[in-house]
C-alpha cells in the first residue's frame, strides 16, 4: 500500500490536526504507563466531549442500566475509541466550515457521520471488528478530501468542479496535487495512532478489489463492510432518482453480510434513525428520506402492467354455430383485443388446446361429435387442463342445467346472445384467475429453485461453518470435534494418539513490516505444506492467528514417530521462503507435542499440555520441537544445532 509522507507533501500548518483535549489526549495516550483516571480526568475538561462519549457508551446498549459517568463511559467504550471518537469530533468542531468554495464541509461532515453509524450497526451484524473503532473509521476514512480542500482550497474547487466519480477523483488529485485523498487519509490516520489493519482497509475502501486481501481473511472483511458503509452513505445523500438506482446494488451488498431484504431495509431505517439523532448532538444537519428504506424497496421493484397483460389471453372458442363463432370471435378480438383460435366441436378442441395452451375456454353446450360438459370433463382429466379456466356459452339459464355444469368442472357461464358489457366483465374476472395462476406457477417454480439452491447453501454453509476460508483448512470448531472423535476412539480401542501446536515464528511482525496481505500468503502456504506433508489419519486445522493444531492417529505405532513428524514439518518449513517483491522472508514454526497418557483425563488436558510444550519451544530460541511427556516439558532430541533465524 503507498501512504504519502506527510513531510513530503509539504503541507502547511492548515492540515487538519486534533486540538485541545483531543491532542492532550492523543499525547497522553503514548505514554505506556497512562492511567484511565488520568484519561477520565482530562475528559472532563470538555463537557462537550464528556457529554457526547456518555451519549456514545449509552448508545452501546451493553447493560440496561444507563449511565452518566465518564470514568465508566470511558470503561465501557475502550481507551482506543475514546482517543478516536475525541479525535474525530474535535475535527467536526474546528472544521465546519473551510477556505474551499467548492467544498461542502457541513455535506461532508453529515455523510462521515453516517458513515460512522453504518459501521457501527455493522460491526454488531458482521462482527469483524468493534463496533465503537468501526464507528470512528468511518468518522474518519475519508480526511483525506477535507484536508485537499483546506490545504489546497483554490485548485480542489477546480477539481471538484468537474464532479467525478471517488476513483476518477483519486485519479485527478494524482494529476493536479500528485497526492489523493486515500493516501492522504492514510497518512493523517497513521499520525493520529489508528491500528495499521484499519489504515490499510480505509485505503482501499473505495475499490476493494484492489486490495488483494485474501477471501475470508479480516481485512478482506472489514474492508468490503468500510465499502457497503459508503455506499449505505452515498444512497441517503443522494437524490429520490438516484437512490431507486441504487437499491439494487445495496441489496445485494447486504445479502453478502447476510441480510435478508426485509432485514436489510430495518437495517438502513435504524441507521439512519441514529443519524438524525447524532446529528442533533453534533449539530450537522442530516437529510430526512422521504419514505422507510423498506418501503422504497417496495416501490423500486419492477411492476407488470395489467392493462397490457389483459390483452395477452390466449382463448380456446368452441361453436359448432358458424355465426355465432364469427360474432363471437368479433367481440373477444376485435373489441377486447385478445388471441383467438375457433373449434367447431369438442374433440377439434381438445387437439388443439394441445398447441395453443389457452388460458380461458368458452365452449358451448350442445356440439356435435363432443358435447361442450364432455369437452369440459376431458380437460379436467389432464393435469395442465385442471388449470384452465372455463366459460361456458349457453342459451338456457335453468337452474339444474348450470349446476349440473359447474358440477362438471365449468369456471362461469354467459347467456346467449351475448352481452358484451357483461362478457367484458366475466373475462375480467377470468383474466384475474389466470393472473393468480401464473402467479402461482412462478411462485412454484421459484420455491423448487430456491429449495435447490437451499441444498446447495446448506452444504457451503456447513463447509464454511467448518473451514477456515483463508487457509481453507479444517477450523477451530471442525479440529476440537475431530480431537474428540479421536479421544474416544483412543479410549475405546487403547491405541496411542498424540496431538501437536503449530505456531508460526515472529509472525507479528510479519505482518507489521509486510502488510496483512503478506501475512496471509504466509499462512497459505504454510498451509499448503500441511495438506501435502500430512500423513493418512491426521488431521490439520487452523486454530486462530497463526496458530495450528494437528491431531494424530499413532494406532499402534511407536510414540516417537510423531515426534519424527513434527521434525519432518519444522524442516519442511524452514526451508521455504515467501517471495516478497525482491526479497524472501525465510518462515520457522515452533511445535508442541503432547502424547495421550493415562496421567491425562480428558482432551483440554492434552490441549493444555501441548500448549505448555510450544511455549517451551517458543521460550528457547523457537524453531524447536518440545514434548510434554510423563509430566515434563523436554526437548526433541532434532532441536539440537537449530538456530533461531527472525523472520
Amino acid at each position: 500500500m503507498k501512504i504519502a509522507d506527510l513531510n513530503q507533501l509539504n503541507l502547511d500548518t492548515s492540515l487538519p490536526s486534533p486540538k485541545g483535549v483531543a491532542l492532550a489526549l492523543l499525547e497522553l495516550c503514548k505514554q505506556e504507563d497512562v492511567t484511565i483516571g488520568e484519561i477520565t480526568k482530562l475528559i472532563q475538561t470538555d463537557p462537550a466531549l464528556s457529554g457526547r462519549l456518555v451519549q456514545r457508551a449509552n448508545a452501546a446498549k451493553i447493560t440496561t442500566r444507563s449511565i452518566s459517568s465518564v470514568a465508566e463511559a470511558v470503561s465501557r467504550v475502550g481507551l482506543s475509541a475514546v482517543k478516536q471518537l475525541a479525535m474525530g469530533f474535535s475535527l467536526i468542531d474546528q472544521y465546519r466550515q473551510g477556505p474551499s468554495t467548492g467544498f461542502d464541509y457541513q455535506a461532508f461532515w453529515s455523510h462521515s457521520l453516517l458513515m460512522a453509524i453504518a459501521m457501527q450497526e455493522l460491526g454488531k451484524v458482521a462482527r469483524a471488528a468493534p463496533p465503537d473503532e468501526l464507528f470512528s473509521c468511518g468518522l474518519l476514512m475519508r480526511i483525506g478530501r477535507m484536508a485537499l480542500a483546506t490545504v489546497y482550497p483554490e485548485k480542489y474547487t477546480e477539481i471538484l468542479k468537474e464532479q467525478p466519480s471517488d476513483i476518477d477523483l483519486s485519479r485527478l488529485e494524482q494529476i493536479h496535487l500528485h497526492t489523493d485523498h486515500n493516501e492522504l487519509t492514510a497518512a493523517l490516520l497513521v499520525n493520529f495512532g489508528f491500528p495499521p489493519i484499519f489504515i490499510e482497509c480505509i485505503y482501499y475502501h473505495e475499490d476493494p478489489d484492489a486490495s488483494s486481501f485474501s477471501d475470508g481473511s479480516r481485512p478482506y472483511q472489514i474492508v468490503q463492510l468500510l465499502h457497503l458503509g459508503k455506499q449505505i452513505a452515498d444512497f441517503a445523500l443522494s437524490g429520490d432518482s438516484v437512490r431507486n438506482q441504487k437499491i439494487a446494488g445495496l441489496l445485494f451488498l447486504g445479502g453478502k453480510i447476510g441480510l435478508d431484504t426485509k432485514a436489510f431495509g430495518t437495517f438502513i431505517d435504524q441507521i439512519i434513525r441514529e443519524w438524525h439523532a447524532w446529528g442533533k448532538i453534533l449539530k450537522i444537519p442530516v437529510v430526512s428520506l422521504s419514505q422507510p428504506f423498506e418501503k422504497m424497496i417496495t416501490a423500486a421493484a419492477p411492476r407488470v402492467d395489467q392493462e397490457d397483460n389483459a390483452h395477452l389471453l390466449r382463448i380456446l372458442l368452441v361453436e359448432d354455430d358458424v355465426t355465432s363463432a364469427i360474432l363471437t370471435q368479433e367481440i373477444l378480438a376485435n373489441t377486447l383485443g385478445h388471441t383467438v383460435v375457433v373449434c367447431g366441436n369438442g374433440q377439434e378442441a381438445l387437439t388443439q388446446a394441445v398447441d395453443f395452451l389457452p388460458n380461458i375456454v368458452i365452449t358451448d353446450w350442445m356440439m356435435p361429435v363432443m358435447s361442450g360438459l364432455e369437452l369440459v370433463k376431458s380437460l379436467r382429466a389432464t393435469e395442465w387442463g385442471q388449470h384452465l379456466y372455463v366459460i361456458m356459452l349457453t342459451g338456457v339459464e335453468n337452474e339444474d342445467e348450470v349446476i349440473k355444469a359447474f358440477d362438471a368442472g365449468v369456471d362461469d357461464y354467459i347467456s346467449k346472445p351475448i352481452n358484451i358489457r357483461a362478457f367484458r366483465a366475466r373475462l375480467r374476472a377470468a383474466w384475474h384467475y389466470c393472473q393468480l395462476q401464473e402467479s402461482w406457477e412462478r411462485d412454484r417454480e421459484q420455491l423448487k429453485r430456491f429449495a435447490a439452491e437451499l441444498a446447495v447453501t446448506n452444504r457451503k454453509l456447513e463447509y464454511y461453518a467448518l473451514t477456515d476460508m483463508l487457509t481453507e483448512l479444517p477450523n477451530r470448531r471442525s479440529g476440537i470435534a475431530a480431537l474428540e472423535g479421536t479421544w474416544s476412539v483412543a479410549n475405546r480401542s487403547g491405541q496411542l494418539m498424540a496431538i501437536m501446536l503449530l505456531d508460526i515464528d515472529y509472525f507479528k511482525k510479519i505482518n507489521d513490516v509486510y502488510g496483512h496481505a503478506i501475512g496471509d500468503k504466509v499462512l497459505k502456504e504454510v498451509a499448503a505444506i500441511f495438506r501435502k506433508a500430512g500423513r493418512k489419519g491426521d488431521m490439520f486445522c487452523r486454530l486462530g492467528g497463526e496458530e495450528f493444531l494437528v491431531v494424530c492417529q499413532l494406532g499402534t505405532a511407536n510414540a516417537s514417530a510423531v515426534v519424527h513428524f513434527a521434525e519432518r514439518l519444522r524442516h519442511l518449513i524452514s526451508q521455504q521462503k515467501i517471495d516478497v517483491g525482491e526479497e524472501h522472508i525465510q518462515i520457522t514454526i515452533s511445535i508442541g507435542v503432547a502424547i495421550k497418557e493415562s496421567s491425562i483425563g480428558n482432551t483440554d488436558q492434552l490441549i493444555n499440555a501441548a500448549d505448555k510444550a510450544l511455549y517451551a519451544a517458543k521460550h528457547a530460541g523457537r524453531n524447536r520441537i518440545f514434548i510434554a511427556y510423563n509430566k515434563k516439558i523436554i526437548a526433541a532430541p532434532s532441536n539440537s544445532g537449530h538456530s533461531s533465524p527472525e523472520a
